[in-house]
């Protein structure tokens, strides 16, 4: 591959990382947002690490997978309790590798 490719290539896929996130911030940090859309706004993070991990929960070679060996599925219930009462990532983090990592150790 050309030297200049691979630098364009690089160069372009760093233009798409940053752009999306500094436009808003150009666009809109000059302005006050209505409650609603602040609001609106703020679902988002927890929709995204939702729409993440459903996928790697429930399913199991492009099928719903939800039977009692499922380990990730299992490490995950009491894992979004953990999350919810504390709400600490470091925490909720912990938790979960902690238990997949007792889950394969002991079965």
């Amino acid at each position: 591959m050309d030297e200049r490719l691979v630098f364009l290539t690089i160069c372009g896929m760093g233009a798409v990382t940053y752009l999306p996130r500094l436009l808003p911030m150009l666009l809109l940090s000059d302005r006050k947002l209505s409650p609603w859309i602040a609001r609106w706004l703020s679902f988002v993070p927890a929709t995204v690490l939702a729409a993440l991990l459903a996928p790697g929960l429930l399913c199991r070679d492009g099928t719903l997978f939800l039977e009692l060996d499922n380990l990730f599925l299992l490490a995950a219930v009491p894992t979004f309790f953990v999350a919810w009462r504390f709400k600490s990532f470091f925490g909720t983090v912990a938790v979960g590798m902690g238990l997949v990592a007792l889950a394969r150790y002991f079965f």
